[in-house]
């Protein structure tokens, strides 16, 4: 079974990864980015019978453009290069003042989609921007042939990322005419969320603004936090969940570690559909993954698809039978939907995809970003230490961490000293910055590890109850709630009151970025 995914992005679908062994969280990902490129795609072809081909660029396709970057732009020694993919819409620019809108890739694939859709274009429109999507070193295009060997993944880092966008800001400043009176701000979701962040924090000088929607700032081996977020989503009624349900999903889960202890892999082989053989530790602990991480998906992309979301869990989990019997048939349910016929449990399979170096251009980088996890970020999501998990106990750090040993040679204690070194880099949650915006739902499970209130006036947080994982940068839909209007709302005012600020008589442009 692979997991590699499709040419997708859509601002986040991809972002971020799993970070616990199993592949169907991945698989989920997959689902909701073909759910989506559909729905794009029968938009544009609606577009294009109202607007005639040559009417509006907008509705044109949009070149993959690239640009020449330093594999390592800290050792003028290493003179190897790799090139980066890029996209333009100079469709709504004022090039007389008009802001740069740079949106951050992450661990998946750009398109030329990501400068045609989501909140920042309807911003674009508005404000006359110009609009950049770069893609992250070593995913999607942005990679050598060579790229994924272990030797080379050493410079895949957020700091060279960032790094590349400043590269990639002073390129595109000569090659586009761009002046001071030009600002930049970047957006980014989940993992580019972070970056974006990052970026205004490690470089003001280049980028005037940053929202951070979803972003994971503060990194964590240990993140019991993400279940503990999941374990409320799926109580919260105001999602459609209830306690029932969550208990209900807790007790189903009790029984299958107590067959588990009681050793009857074959009917639980049979009942939930393995296409293998699960009695070897590390294949029990891939399928109780596999398992939870349908959950997990399910509430972290909440409403991205019609009858994917927590409503749905719960009317299935709540009905008259046993709950191990509406896990079961929930289970199928869920295959069915994926199209498929069995899990792929086999942790043989999973290590050996996760040691391919054949690079793609479609999709998440599995290796790559397992790779990140185990150098910077961690970001390991258990259920051994916390007591309000609603799954199994033998979903834990250590399985997780076998996994940066045996791909990568990366120990659980350089593991520690990795995810220290990241949040003293970049401060954590509680980062020493300004103009920037950190967006977060409820319901989403990396809330957990962003900012939620406001660190100084010009570094805000925003809060979004009953939303999921980047809720806010979709384009906004007829169906939003109120508490989505309302924060594109806020970001949209922010936006607007950093250009004016800029527009002041006598504002010196030369130290703006710093102030």
């Amino acid at each position: 079974m692979k997991t590699l995914l499709l040419v997708l992005s859509f601002t986040c679908v991809f972002e971020i990864s799993n970070s616990i062994l199993g592949t169907h969280f991945w698989k989920f990902q997959e689902k909701v980015g073909q759910y989506k490129k559909k729905r794009f795609l029968k938009n544009k072809l609606r577009w294009q019978k109202v607007f005639s081909p040559n009417s509006h660029l907008m509705y044109s396709e949009f070149e993959d453009l690239y640009l020449e970057q330093p594999l390592d732009h800290f050792d003028p020694l290493v003179t190897d290069i790799y090139e980066q993919r890029y996209w333009v819409n100079p469709t709504y620019w004022n090039k007389e003042n008009g802001p740069v809108f740079l949106f951050i890739g992450g661990e998946g694939a750009l398109g030329a989609y990501d400068v045609e859709e989501g909140e920042h274009v309807d911003l674009a429109k508005k404000y006359g921007a110009l609009i950049f999507a770069v893609e992250h070193r070593f995913y999607g295009a942005s990679i050598n042939k060579d790229g994924l060997k272990l030797e080379y993944l050493q410079y895949l880092s957020s700091q060279q990322a960032l790094a590349d966008l400043a590269s990639f800001h002073r390129f595109a400043t000569s090659k586009y005419n761009i002046t001071q009176s030009n600002i930049w701000i970047c957006f980014g979701g989940s993992y580019p969320g972070s970056l974006s962040a990052w970026f205004r924090l490690k470089y003001p000088h280049l980028v005037y603004g940053a929202i951070a929607s979803s972003a994971p700032v503060r990194v964590v081996k240990n993140f019991e936090g993400y279940n503990q977020v999941v374990a409320a989503s799926l109580a919260d009624p105001v999602v459609k969940g209830s306690l029932k349900c969550s208990d209900n999903i807790a007790a189903a889960f009790k029984i299958i570690d107590q067959k588990i202890k009681d050793k009857q892999f074959d009917t639980l082989k049979a009942d939930f559909k393995s296409c293998n053989n699960i009695s070897s530790y590390n294949d029990t602990a891939l399928f109780l993954n596999n398992l939870a991480g349908i959950f997990m998906g399910i509430v972290q992309y909440n409403n991205e698809m019609p009858d994917w979301n927590v409503a749905a869990v719960c009317q299935n989990m709540t009905q008259p039978a046993s709950p191990y019997d509406n896990l079961v048939k929930f289970t199928t349910i869920y295959l069915d939907g994926m199209g498929q016929e069995c899990f792929d449990n086999s942790y043989d399979n999973f290590i050996q995809e996760l040691e391919d170096t054949t690079p793609t251009e479609e999709g998440v980088g599995v290796r790559q970003w397992t790779y990140q996890t185990c150098s910077q970020f961690g970001y390991y999501q258990t259920c051994d230490q916390n007591t309000t998990c609603l799954f199994s106990p033998l979903i834990d750090l250590k399985s997780s961490l076998e996994v940066c040993t045996t791909v990568f040679g990366i120990h659980g204690k350089i593991v520690d000293k990795q995810v220290d070194f990241t949040n003293s880099y970049y401060g954590a949650n509680h980062p020493k910055g300004t103009r920037i915006v950190f967006v977060n739902g409820s319901i989403d499970p990396w809330h957990a590890l962003s900012v939620l209130r406001n660190e100084s006036p010009s570094q805000i947080s925003i809060y979004i109850n009953g939303t999921a994982h980047c809720a806010n940068m979709k384009s906004q839909q007829p169906t939003d709630p109120p508490s989505l209007v309302e924060a594109r709302q806020k970001i949209d005012a922010q936006i607007g009151e950093w250009l004016n600020e800029t527009k002041l008589p006598n504002k010196d442009m030369r130290l703006y970025f710093t102030v």
